[in-house]
């Protein structure tokens, strides 16, 4: 069971409750780290091809960024330093809060939820679970809103009846989800065992596309969960792979021919060009709550099995994606670049299907 970090714990309420003062230097030092990550976001996903003509025009911007900093230090006189002393004892004041959801307009829902989040923007979601009725208390209903005031819809997700494996749809329309219907945007697919999952887009089969496979489906994500009878191993681990990004940030788009060349198989025979490997973060294990934490900096607040953040190996400060339960039936959801909302919408639901050998 996950704990959410600083929940149940006294000490940490003692903390939360120290200076204002200490707050805002918190903060400042926790806002570094984030701008370097977001910054070298684009080259740690794209393909191997892409990385190495974007080095050098890093260490140009570097250079450049290095030069200013200096010259604006410099330019600072002793009453400009006085006044922003005063303005941090100022800031000490005002009680913190929890940074508001983003404004998102788009014209085309089915193209923003394909789409990959924009760089240095985290979109905040909400996952609701409706499991009211004979019928949902097997196959739910899974709705994703934009967690902001109005509660945006973009996604719903059900798992599909009478599937030899665990089968979801996903579409754009609350009310449809069938799958010959024109708000069909995606579905996951396990294997037998219920540890992998593939996430398709809305496109062909390939059996029944073009010979060119210009109209057949693209694998969007891979999932895997490693077998862990009766939890025996601690905490869940999972991987998830994705196709990589172009030098333009677009994904790359992944068509096999056959299942035998499917992303996942592609993982396992180490054949990993245009793929990036993603992991969750290992939690921590705190000794006085005698549990696994995590730092969901505010967006999750209750314990549960499903929390999880997914990382990439190269900067682990970077959140991918984080989700977590905030009361029984409600979740929250939070991507950034290279994700789309289908591709994290579809992680979420492989993470409430049922593994027998995995927990």
């Amino acid at each position: 069971m996950f704990q959410i970090n600083g929940e149940k714990d006294s000490k940490s309420k003692k903390k939360a409750a120290k200076s204002d003062s200490d707050d805002s230097e918190e903060e400042t030092k926790s806002s570094k780290p984030k701008k370097k990550s977001t910054a070298g976001s684009a080259s740690m996903f794209q393909t191997s091809g892409d990385k190495d003509k974007d080095k050098d025009k890093d260490k140009d911007k570097d250079k450049k960024t290095k030069k200013k900093a200096k010259a604006e230090e410099s330019d600072d006189s002793d009453s400009e330093k006085e006044e922003k002393s005063k303005k941090k004892k100022g800031k000490g004041k005002k009680k913190k809060e929890r940074s508001p959801s983003p404004e998102i307009v788009f014209d085309d829902l089915e193209k923003f939820v394909m789409q990959p989040a924009v760089q240095g923007t985290t979109i905040k979601c909400r996952v609701t679970r409706d499991q009211r009725g004979v019928d949902k208390s097997l196959y739910p209903l899974y709705y994703l809103h934009l967690d902001n005031e109005k509660k945006t819809f973009l996604l719903a997700g059900r798992k599909r009846k009478k599937s030899a494996t665990s089968n979801y749809l996903i579409s754009i329309d609350a009310t449809d989800l069938s799958r010959g219907g024109e708000n069909f945007v995606g579905k996951l697919r396990s294997n037998l065992m219920g540890t992998k999952f593939t996430v398709f887009d809305n496109a062909l089969n390939p059996e029944r596309a073009l010979p060119d496979l210009s109209n057949a489906r693209q694998e969007l994500a891979g999932i895997i969960y490693e077998t862990n009878v009766l939890g025996m191993k601690g905490p869940r681990r999972m991987t998830v792979v994705i196709p990589g990004m172009d030098k333009d940030n677009d994904r790359v788009p992944l068509r096999p021919r056959n299942e035998c060349d499917g992303l996942l198989l592609r993982y396992q025979n180490r054949r990993t060009e245009n793929l990036i490997e993603l992991r969750n973060k290992t939690p921590v294990w705190n000794e006085e709550t005698a549990s696994h934490v995590l730092n969901f900096n505010g967006r999750v607040t209750q314990a549960s099995i499903k929390n999880f953040q997914i990382v990439h190996n190269k900067d682990l400060d970077y959140i991918v994606m984080q989700f977590g339960r905030i009361a029984d039936d409600i979740f929250t959801l939070d991507f950034n670049y290279p994700l789309c909302a289908v591709q994290a919408f579809a992680i979420a639901l492989s993470s409430f299907d049922g593994k027998i050998a995995c927990e």
